[in-house]
């Protein structure tokens, strides 16, 4: 049996977009290297994960991992679990996924003789807003452990671009989605569809997600219907009477609702590269996304959808859409997940990268 290289990946938000991310690059690699995954626990952690992970991938859970990297006794302790998990397992290389993790690894691992690479998925001081001693803390951090001896490895050009300012040592690697996976399921689901021009998005209502924008997107165009699905604490500021929040659906339900819809709207304050984005794109749906890191990297303005600045340019772009549905843009981003946003060619990237971080590239 052939003996393959040791990967310790070490994620702490294992939920959401940073979750299927993970759970696809684990079960990719499977087939190139001995996966080990140290993972927490969360309420958006699906129920059913280890289903969704192949069987051969070593599952450990971090019993001590709290969500934050401001409370000392407890980073201590994390430090020295994930110390222990490393020691036992003896990788060849280590890969952190967002930023608590990526913070607490990169102590944890400051003096590690093999490589360790660090995977923000949206650094927490842009996604989370502007102002704050918590954003503060958040953007020293990543400037100070950006000068230990780490490759960031971030998920799209732009978001290499803001790495370059923390530290020396980068790459980049574009997200992609698992076309067969993805297309099995839609194939398999029928679209809900209403009679009106539908507009949504999907996700935590939280600052980074700006619902206050959506709902005011909502407001300037009363004649489409505007559907949010998902949910959190910034649930109340979603008004607009010709718009809808469903909650959180199961993941067939939400592609169905997708595909059934007209436009996808992503407004976010910053992405990495979100997986809800490029699964629109390959749905043919036209694409709209506020002008910010992730977002910008892989929508061309009027090529393969619409970078947006204010509410009103949402609006307009939608108010066109009715009239006149821009069905070549569509065309072209469904060209560009199966050109560049997909699987194979990620983990054909990863691959290479982590072969070349092992036999000391990065140094």
């Amino acid at each position: 049996m052939e003996n393959k290289r040791k990967i310790l990946m070490v994620c702490e938000a294992f939920g959401g977009g940073v979750f299927a991310y993970v759970s696809q690059l684990c079960n990719d690699m499977c087939n190139h290297f001995d996966v080990f995954l140290a993972y927490a626990l969360r309420p958006q952690t699906p129920k059913d994960f280890t289903t969704i992970l192949d069987k051969r991938i070593h599952l450990i859970e971090v019993k001590n991992f709290g969500g934050s990297i401001f409370n000392v006794k407890k980073d201590i302790q994390v430090i020295n679990e994930l110390q222990k998990i490393a020691n036992s397992i003896n990788p060849e290389l280590i890969h952190l996924h967002s930023s608590v993790a990526g913070g607490i690894g990169r102590i944890a691992f400051a003096r590690s003789q093999v490589p360790v690479v660090y995977t923000p998925h949206g650094y927490a001081h842009i996604l989370m807003g502007k102002g704050g001693m918590k954003l503060e803390m958040y953007k020293w951090m990543e400037y100070i452990l950006g000068k230990t001896n780490c490759i960031t490895l971030t998920c799209c050009k732009s978001e290499d671009e803001v790495a370059k300012t923390l530290t020396k040592r980068t790459a980049y690697i574009e997200t992609g989605v698992n076309l067969e996976e993805l297309s099995a399921q839609l194939d398999s689901i029928h679209p809900i569809k209403d009679k009106k021009f539908t507009v949504y998005t999907l996700g935590r209502t939280c600052v980074q997600k700006q619902p206050e924008l959506f709902n005011e997107i909502a407001q300037l165009v009363p004649e489409a219907r505007f559907v949010w699905i998902g949910g959190g604490e910034l649930d109340h500021l979603l008004t607009a009477p010709n718009l809808e929040l469903t909650g959180w659906k199961p993941r067939h339900e939400a592609l169905a609702m997708g595909k059934g819809a007209d436009v996808f709207i992503l407004c976010s304050l910053g992405e990495a590269i979100a997986m809800s984005l490029i699964e629109n794109m390959y749905m043919g749906k036209l694409i709209l996304v506020s002008n910010v890191m992730g977002n910008k990297s892989v929508i061309q303005n009027g090529k393969n959808g619409y970078v947006c600045d204010t509410a009103k340019d949402y609006a307009d772009r939608i108010k066109e859409a009715i009239k006149n549905y821009p069905k070549e843009i569509c065309e072209q981003a469904i060209k560009d997940v199966r050109t560049i946003y997909n699987t194979h060619v990620m983990s054909n990237k990863y691959v290479k990268f982590y072969n070349n971080a092992i036999a000391g590239q990065y140094k």
